[in-house]
């Protein structure tokens, strides 16, 4: 029996290429400066640019500090990226180019293989980063078209 897929997503229009909104995503080190959640505190570990089967560990809060080890199980130059950790979400981002100054970015949650994913819709998970997701992409968008300015002047 195929298993059901669990997962939800947010995308935004973001005026900038595919491949600068990418080089932000794949360097750990930006991952606290987009992220909507307010749980990112900093890296502890990782490479500076992520690629299939990298770990990276983040130092985070949610409520109390703790640490929290990533693998990047999506990887597509340009294109996908995504990782998991020890409770098997994944969070994953997909970009299309839209031109060669346009990015659709969509970040998609995915539970379906979480141990705890079926009480996450009535714990309020879903509902919450849904919520974190448009955050992460506005700032997301507000990162690169900065970038996407500066390089262009």
């Amino acid at each position: 029996m195929a298993r059901r897929a669990k997962r939800v997503e947010v995308a935004i229009v973001i005026a900038a290429p595919a491949v600068l909104v990418f080089d932000i995503l794949a360097d750990p080190r930006n991952h606290p400066r987009i992220d909507g959640s307010g749980t990112l505190t900093s890296l502890i570990f990782g490479p500076e640019r992520l690629s299939m089967g990298a770990r990276f560990g983040m130092r985070m809060r949610m409520g109390i500090p703790y640490r929290m080890t990533n693998l990047v199980t999506v990887f597509s130059e340009g294109s996908e990226i995504g990782w998991r950790h020890v409770g098997r979400h994944v969070w994953r981002y997909s970009l299309t180019p839209l031109g060669p100054e346009s990015t659709r970015v969509a970040e998609i949650f995915e539970w379906d293989r979480a141990p705890l994913g079926p009480i996450y819709p009535a714990a309020g998970v879903i509902a919450r980063n849904l919520m974190a997701m448009r955050r992460t992409l506005g700032a997301l968008q507000e990162l690169a078209e900065g970038e996407h300015r500066r390089a262009s002047t």
